[in-house]
Formats: structure tokens, sequence, C-alpha cells
């Protein structure tokens, strides 16, 4: 009788441990949380971006490490003439790894010359400085312009401009 309940005993606990052991495996729990946050990025002295949300999570201590703005966020970059690009987006998630940058919901770019872009998931490429998206996308500029389709890759400064299939309306001015 004592060795039957001392098997059973043996038995519901290594049960309860694997369930323990399966919830720790799939749960990802961050390293580190913030609220309100306000980051500046400076070199040699000039600010070169303020990365700006109300909630960031960081998860830097599990095997493929990511930071996760899950209430969105506000970046402003600037240029060495002091020309300012603003990206935002409702979600956003940084792969540390990859240098992967996923932004999703309402995302916007809109450059201070005017240029514009819109869709709802858009990377962003740090080591190359690239975005690329095969959402739909809307791109205008200042002169009332604008292309739209499936799919856009395109460098950080707007200066190369590769799309899937397009259409839309192209202003020019002869001078």
């Amino acid at each position: 009788m004592v060795t039957i309940l001392i098997v059973t005993m043996f038995f519901s606990c290594e049960s309860d441990i694997k369930k323990v052991q399966h919830l720790s495996e799939t749960i990802f729990i961050p390293t580190g949380e913030a609220d309100t946050i306000n980051l500046k990025y400076t070199d040699s002295g000039r600010i070169k971006s303020i990365l700006k949300s109300p909630k960031m999570l960081d998860y830097s201590s599990i095997t493929n490490p990511f930071t996760e703005f899950p209430k969105g966020i506000h970046v402003t970059l600037f240029d060495n003439n002091g020309n300012t690009t603003t990206i935002v987006s409702d979600y956003a998630i940084s792969y540390k790894k990859t240098s992967i940058i996923d932004l999703q919901g309402n995302v916007t770019i809109s450059s201070q010359n005017g240029k514009k872009l819109e869709t709802e998931q858009l990377y962003f490429d740090q080591k190359n400085e690239w975005f690329f998206t095969e959402k739909h996308f809307k791109y205008s500029d200042e002169s009332g312009g604008y292309l739209e389709g499936p799919g856009v890759d395109f460098s950080k400064d707007f200066k190369i401009f590769n799309m899937q299939q397009s259409s839309g309306e192209v202003n020019t001015t002869d001078k």
C-alpha cells in the first residue's frame, strides 16, 4: 500500500514539473520594462535621433533578443544639415541579432520637405539603412504627386525607390 502511494505521488509530481517546464519555455518575461521613454541618440555631440514611446519591453536575455514597443513609437531623425524625418507606428519590435525593425499599424514616414509614405507594415534594415514592405503603400510628395501599390523598398533618404507594381500621378515642373 505504501509503495503504491509513493509511486502515485512520484508520477503526479513528475507531471507537474513537466507542466512548469513547458510554461517557462513558452512565456517571455521581459528583462526590463520602461514607461514613457524619450531616448536621444547622439554622435559627436549632435543629436541624430529621438525615440519616444509610451511603453518599452526589453527581452535581451533570450536566445533571439528583441525590444518591443507595444504602444507604438514616434522617431525623429536628423541629418547633418538639421533636416528632420519623422517615423510613427502603432507597434514596433526591434530584433537585435538581425538589426531589423518591424513597424506595424498606421506606419507613416514624413520628411521635412513634404515627402510622405504610409503603409500598414514596414521593415527597416538598420545595417543597410533600407526600408521594405510587401504591403500596400502610398507615397506622396510636396507637389501633390503620389504613387501607390503593393510592395516597395527604398533607401533611408528616399533617393533610391523600387516598386513592385504601382499607379499614381507624378507632377513635374520644367525649370
